[in-house]
């Protein structure tokens, strides 16, 4: 099956090639190809057998001699993933592939985290946290998770200036552990900022 992922957010492209390829596949740069390579690609065997194969091909349009070739090779029964930075909606390949079914789909730039959100939902999340995280889930589909998590410990410190009591400072610890759980954990970072949300009416 062929699909092409295209967009400014590099994050989740990079996770929706995992999760149609795995993490074990062959990663080709459309600027190294020949169309004499295309058969290879689309029709060819993998060095073991004949299973079916993950391929991952990067900026595949601004080889144009290859680009042009690719709607010859629509029908693949491999698993391969064109990766582009934009695609020209306009252009020939693109509407062949869109008419030929060929799963496409755009990851937008994340949008910056609006303060007064980040603010309500941490007050809510102090109150309680399963009604926070319903929050975080209407917005977390266009917003960077780092930069909501800044702006979570920024609205965390202006409650610290503003009353310096035990429960602020022991928000602030769990904010420091978060911080380092994001940093050096495989876990999505969402997931962390969701389970952070519900622990915090009980800090």
């Amino acid at each position: 099956m062929l699909s092409v992922f295209s967009g400014e957010n590099r994050l989740e492209a990079e996770k929706a090639v995992k999760r149609a390829l795995g993490t074990d596949y062959e990663v080709f740069e459309g600027e190294n190809l020949t169309v004499a390579d295309l058969p290879s690609i689309f029709l060819g065997t993998s060095l073991f057998g004949t299973e079916k194969r993950q391929i991952l091909l990067k900026e595949l349009s601004e080889n144009k001699e290859v680009w042009e070739k690719i709607p010859d090779y629509l029908a693949t029964e491999h698993d391969i993933v064109i990766w582009e930075s934009k695609v020209d909606k306009r252009s020939v390949v693109y509407k062949a592939m869109k008419a030929a079914g060929v799963m496409m789909q755009e990851f937008l730039a994340m949008k910056n985290p609006d303060a007064n959100v980040v603010f309500n939902i941490l007050d809510m999340a102090l109150r309680n946290g399963p009604q926070a995280v319903k929050m975080v889930e209407k917005i977390e589909l266009e917003q960077d998770p780092y930069m909501f998590f800044g702006l979570l410990v920024t609205q965390a410190i202006k409650k610290m200036e503003y009353q310096a009591g035990t429960k602020e400072k022991r928000l602030l610890k769990e904010l420091s552990v978060l911080d380092m759980q994001m940093k050096t954990t495989s876990v999505e970072p969402w997931l962390l900022v969701k389970s952070f949300l519900l622990r915090a009416s009980q800090i």
